[in-house]
């Protein structure tokens, strides 16, 4: 590595049971795409979709070309299966409908 700088960080993946969590020690100037693929994730995952994915650094969006820094924690994000704006929308809709229609016990003879 021609006497470059060598600096710790880790690839995270993570699916609803099973998470990946690779450390890697890597030459000071690594990108999070140069670091997601040495990590070896992407044979793991083959469903990841690189390019179009979603990245991130310590929980924050970032870009693929992003420079990493010592102890960083590079995070490969999935596709949400349901937007949650909509998902919140849809529950106040069932609450207020609810709210409507949940007279039905109270209105019995206890």
């Amino acid at each position: 590595m021609n006497g470059a700088r060598m600096i710790r960080v880790e690839v995270s993946y993570a699916l609803p049971h099973v998470q990946a969590l690779v450390p890697l020690t890597v030459p000071e100037g690594t990108t999070l795409e140069q670091a997601v693929k040495l990590s070896g994730i992407l044979e793991k995952f083959p469903e990841i979709d690189l390019p179009n994915a979603k990245v991130g650094i310590w929980n924050k969006v970032s870009e693929l070309s992003a420079v990493l820094r010592d102890k960083d924690r590079a995070e490969i994000y999935r596709p949400l299966i349901a937007d949650p704006k909509e998902v919140r929308r849809k529950r106040a809709e069932e609450g207020k409908a609810m709210k409507k229609g949940g007279g039905d016990l109270a209105d019995q003879p206890g």
